[in-house]
């Protein structure tokens, strides 16, 4: 399977690296399977550092082999629990079980107003949840451990706009 990275430079080796924010699924490499979604990415990566230059990064995956040997967090659709873990990591707590991947639905920005009124009670998570479902929401396959990126191989990049 393909997966895409977007960035303001082709990144060849992947790293686990702790953001300066409190992301969706934690500390690590981020990844979609959807190219469109990795292009939106490197505009925001390159409006945030002020850069002129963006890139998608590609990678082949071998899904099926990482989920016989590593440990997987999947998230099929953006249900309570994907809620809770999200608003967990949000917020910066840890995560009490190791995991070395997490697959699942990307919170863009309307999502983010969705998790950030859940957090300050203003919707319930029930309510919460039906209007999460309301949007088309890509996907994330976000790498956690050092050990989950031999799993992921860089096949090339395209320059995406600048």
């Amino acid at each position: 399977m393909l997966i895409y990275h977007g960035s303001t430079v082709p990144v060849e080796v992947p790293k686990i690296i702790k953001s300066e924010r409190n992301l969706d699924f934690g500390m690590g490499f981020y990844t979609t399977s959807n190219k469109e979604q990795a292009i939106y990415w490197a505009k925001i990566v390159a409006k945030r550092k002020g850069a002129l230059k963006r890139f998608v990064s590609i990678y082949e995956f071998d899904f099926e082999k990482a989920q016989q040997e590593l440990t997987i967090i999947q998230f099929d659709e953006p249900n309570e629990e994907w809620l809770d873990f999200v608003c967990a990591n949000r917020s910066g707590k840890e995560m009490p079980n190791p995991y070395d991947m997490v697959s699942g639905p990307v919170a863009n920005d309307k999502v983010y107003e969705v998790v950030q009124f859940y957090e300050n009670g203003v919707y319930d998570k029930d309510d919460a949840i039906k209007r999460l479902k309301v949007d088309k929401l890509y996907s994330q396959i976000f790498f956690h451990s050092v050990k989950s990126l031999e799993y992921c191989r860089f096949t090339g990049y395209e320059e995406v706009g600048g």
